[in-house]
């Protein structure tokens, strides 16, 4: 049975390893730049298969206009069970309905946002981070 939990603290490792299972593309070899990530994020929601972290909702927000939902990352071995959908659920609920969730997708998972509630739009701006 999966838990969620709000604001667990999880070490930079383990959240290399739940990208690296997810396929997401994050700087999984870097653990002090995993450590600043989780430090600045003001909101984490975590799934726990017993002892291991399965999925992470990592978000920035001020609780009150608006929250980025930087990561969602699901382990493969465990997607399609609903996982990603309750990380997302959390966050709505930990933000209120009256703040806007927003998140920038990868493209391999447009279609899954979709289906999930999110709409898509076309109003956004960005300035790519230098590599």
């Amino acid at each position: 049975m999966i838990e969620i939990k709000v604001n667990e603290q999880i070490l930079p490792a383990q959240l290399a390893t739940v990208f690296a299972a997810s396929g997401i593309k994050r700087p999984v070899d870097d653990l002090d730049r995993l450590h600043q990530m989780l430090q600045h994020a003001n909101l984490l929601i975590t799934a726990w298969d017993g002892e291991k972290l399965v999925g992470v909702a990592r978000s920035l927000t001020d609780y009150s206009y608006c929250c980025y939902l930087s990561d969602l990352a699901v382990d493969q071995s465990v997607q399609a069970k609903g996982i990603g959908r309750a990380l997302i659920e959390e966050t709505k609920k930990q933000i209120g309905d009256s703040v806007t969730l927003i998140l920038r997708a990868s493209n391999v998972a447009m279609d899954y946002y979709p289906k999930v509630g999110f709409e898509l739009v076309d109003n956004c701006y960005i300035i790519q981070k230098k590599a």
